[in-house]
């Protein structure tokens, strides 16, 4: 099979691949459409950066280069042994486990069995190529880290929750989750129950004043939970303004930003793999089955959906080109995904 493999600049390497094995747990899926992820070049740039300790064990598979991809929508190929919920031919999507081999950046690309779900027959594979990574970031940002209540035990009280970066993939999945916690969110953004899109362009004091604002207007004196998902200093300065002291900042990726006096920290998606390579990472196993079959339910019943996307041409030649774009920060409130069939050479 037809594989890209990821190295920092960001290059790609095409390579022949042999069609890999399910182990008893994992599910082998014919890849229709891959979704493409900011970290896929962030990752082999970090990876350059370690030559000792405990990060560089994480990251050392990825240093000699490796298949990025993560986010898999196609068709189940083979199942495991042990996995009772799928069989050949089902329609899917996964999150592949980061930092292994059999990515989804390739024709066929292995998931376990936990973090594969069910597509429903409306929800297109280019859609759902969307939603695994981010979708799940945002599930562990919301309800492991920040504790806030899960859609099937909706909040009864409002609470206050800022998100930096609404527009990207992982900020409009925890909007959207968020809505589905609430019976104070109606909508994506209902501003009778006091939600507020603030433009950062206004300016970093601007946006301080009118967070604080938005806050007071809803009855409340203080912010204790909020994400980041821009992780760029003018978003730290703003949050580390408005959280309250000790109160917490979730980013959504590695930094070195300080943000006391209130918490800030970096939990990783990898959490549902319970692992980045060989390096524990906090288990959230259970959440990622959970919201996996969430997704599923949700996506059925039209209270959930993907994030807006792009088709980049070339399939998997085109790889490296969207990548370089991602890094030029080119794609705005938009995801890129690639079909495989549009891979020159392909039958």
């Amino acid at each position: 099979m037809k594989e890209a493999i990821n190295h920092s600049g960001p290059r790609v390497v095409m390579r022949d691949s042999p069609i890999p094995e399910p182990d008893d747990d994992q599910v082998l899926i014919k890849v229709i459409f891959s979704g493409m992820n900011p970290k896929d070049w962030k990752a082999p740039e970090l990876a350059q950066m370690y030559t000792e300790g405990p990060m560089y064990e994480m990251v050392k598979p990825i240093k000699d280069g490796l298949n990025q991809g993560d986010d898999i929508a196609g068709i189940v190929e083979k199942v495991g042994a042990n996995v009772v919920e799928f069989k050949p031919g089902d329609r899917v999507a996964a999150f592949h486990e980061m930092v292994t081999p059999h990515g989804s950046y390739a024709e066929y690309a292995i998931a376990w069995g936990y973090t594969t779900f069910y597509l429903p027959k409306h929800t297109s594979f280019e859609e759902a190529a969307t939603i695994p990574l981010a979708a799940l970031t945002a599930a562990v940002v919301l309800y492991r880290e920040l504790a806030l209540p899960c859609p099937w035990t909706p909040a009864t009280t409002s609470i206050p929750l800022v998100i930096y970066g609404g527009s990207t993939a992982v900020g409009s999945f925890a909007i959207k989750l968020a809505q589905n916690s609430s019976h104070y969110v109606e909508t994506l953004i209902d501003r009778s129950k006091g939600d507020t899109i603030i433009d950062y362009r206004d300016g970093m004091e601007n946006v301080i004043k009118k967070i604080q604002e938005a806050i007071k207007a809803t009855g409340h004196d203080e912010v204790r939970h909020s994400i980041d998902a821009a992780i760029v200093q003018t978003s730290a300065d703003t949050l580390k303004a408005v959280v309250a002291p000790g109160g917490q900042i979730i980013f959504t990726y590695h930094n070195e930003f300080d943000v006391s006096p209130a918490v800030g920290s970096q939990p990783t998606v990898g959490m549902v793999h319970g692992r980045i390579g060989n390096q524990p990472v906090g288990d959230a196993r259970e959440l990622g089955y959970i919201f996996c079959r969430y997704f599923t339910r949700a996506l059925q019943l039209g209270t959930f959906s993907g994030h807006p996307y792009e088709v980049r041409e070339g399939g998997l030649e085109g790889v490296e080109q969207a990548l370089k774009d991602l890094k030029e920060g080119k794609a705005s409130a938009t995801k890129y995904v690639i079909r495989i069939a549009d891979t020159p050479g392909l039958g």
